[in-house]
């Protein structure tokens, strides 16, 4: 049988009690707002040694989740700029707490704007940045000039991310509602994006309260969205990678779903 390494988004100030009432041995955290511009504080007693000790101790992963305001790929200075810094700002929090990986949207350019090379923006940023821990791309719901929404687009982001320094630590994190409502094949999708990337390092799984090919990014709880709860369960099952659940809900709906989970991957 598989050790699956499972667990939902928790409180770093909290970070071991909160994965262990999840039933997860894996814990996903957001160092401060997730709109914000701020540099990442890491709330937990000790700092970030205070975390990498005390995960440790209890044998749980962490995995830290980078600002949802970052956008590499901009082709606006006062946003692409000010993302480099805090990208490399959570990069080395994250090392700092012996974290398995940063996770990043993919990010855009606005319409009219060349994909190509907004594309080239992740080579340029990839190529400047300091990369202690994996950096994972995160496939999107939604938008018609994002990155990494449609296999098309992820196959030219990650080739133009392939012709940086550093390429190697750049990793793929994929979600199962994001590649839904993306308009993708579940039923294909692990074979489809190990064609381009080669790795998955990390599955988000997700079900999708709006239906394939929606572009919404708008979480369910696992077997209660419009994703075929068979389909989801081989996804994460082919994908042989650490799951996050970020489903809605507390303590009580995310444990559910890592059951839930678990059931379905051991049986």
């Amino acid at each position: 049988m598989t050790e699956w390494t499972i667990g939902g988004t928790v409180d770093e100030a909290d970070l071991v009690a909160q994965a262990r009432e999840r039933g997860g041995s894996l814990a996903q955290i957001m160092l401060g707002d997730p709109q914000s511009w701020r540099k990442p504080v890491v709330n937990h007693p000790g700092g970030a040694a205070g975390l990498a000790k005390a995960a440790g101790e209890a044998g749980i992963a962490v995995v830290v989740h980078a600002a949802y305001v970052i956008n590499v790929a901009s082709l606006n200075n006062r946003i692409r700029i000010p993302s480099r810094k805090l990208l490399q700002q959570t990069l080395d929090a994250a090392a700092e707490m012996g974290a398995i990986g940063v996770v990043v949207h993919g990010g855009h350019v606005r319409a009219g704007e060349p994909i190509e090379q907004g594309q080239d923006n992740w080579r340029k940023a990839v190529d400047g940045l300091e990369i202690p821990v994996p950096l994972l791309l995160e496939d999107t719901a939604g938008g018609k000039n994002a990155m990494a929404r449609q296999l098309e687009r992820i196959e030219g982001t990650w080739t133009a991310i392939q012709a940086a320094s550093g390429a190697e630590n750049v990793g793929f994190c994929l979600d199962t509602c994001h590649a839904f409502a993306a308009g993708l094949d579940l039923t294909t999708l692990v074979e489809d994006v190990l064609a381009i990337t080669g790795r998955i390092d990390l599955v988000h799984a997700n079900d999708s309260q709006g239906p394939a090919g929606s572009g919404r990014d708008r979480h369910a709880n696992l077997g209660l969205g419009r994703i075929d709860p068979e389909d989801l369960a081989a996804v994460v099952r082919r994908a042989e990678a650490p799951v996050v659940v970020e489903t809605p809900g507390g303590v009580e709906e995310q444990a559910a779903d890592i059951a839930w989970l678990r059931a379905r991957l051991d049986g």
